[in-house]
């Protein structure tokens, strides 16, 4: 029997998106898990990050009906018609660019929803239920988006 030496690694990856709606769920799972196979780790986690503040990223199930929930439940949670003081930009003095979008509700949900999450992998698998997948949610669509990936843990055989 040939004897194991575990190593610990680390990579980094960016997923580049470009959403089509204004609120809409991009599975991510698949492009983790081809990440996590090229980066030869065995046991450790991978983090997936949105680098943008009106984006998410969450865990659940890709069923086409509950993902319509989703963007109703947002809806009626930050509904993207009130008005918001960060839409108002005669009273916003900071962060405001010339192509400013009216984005306040944006901003709410992603607030609700987490930028990151943190995922364990076991023997070189992404640890999910099985119904689970990991999502980009784009709350103010449609835009270019990155996603950053780190996974951290012990290589080998």
């Amino acid at each position: 029997m040939e004897a194991v030496i575990p190593t610990r690694g680390m990579r980094h990856a960016h997923i580049r998106i470009t959403t089509e709606h204004p609120t809409e769920f991009v599975d991510l799972t698949d492009r983790i898990k081809a990440f996590i196979a090229e980066s030869g780790i065995r046991f450790g986690f991978v983090n997936v990050q949105s680098l943008h503040t009106t984006t998410a990223i969450v865990v659940n199930e890709n069923e086409p009906l509950l993902l319509s929930d989703f963007v109703v439940m947002l809806e009626i949670i930050a509904p993207s018609n009130l008005p918001y003081r960060h839409d108002d930009l005669v009273a916003r003095t900071v962060n405001v660019v010339a192509d400013e979008r009216v984005n306040g509700h944006a901003h709410c949900r992603a607030a609700l929803l987490g930028v990151s999450a943190c995922i364990n992998v076991i023997d070189g698998n992404l640890q999910l239920g099985h119904w689970q997948r990991v999502f980009l949610a784009e709350l103010d669509g449609p835009r270019e988006r990155q996603v950053s990936m780190v996974i951290f843990g012990e290589a080998g055989r």
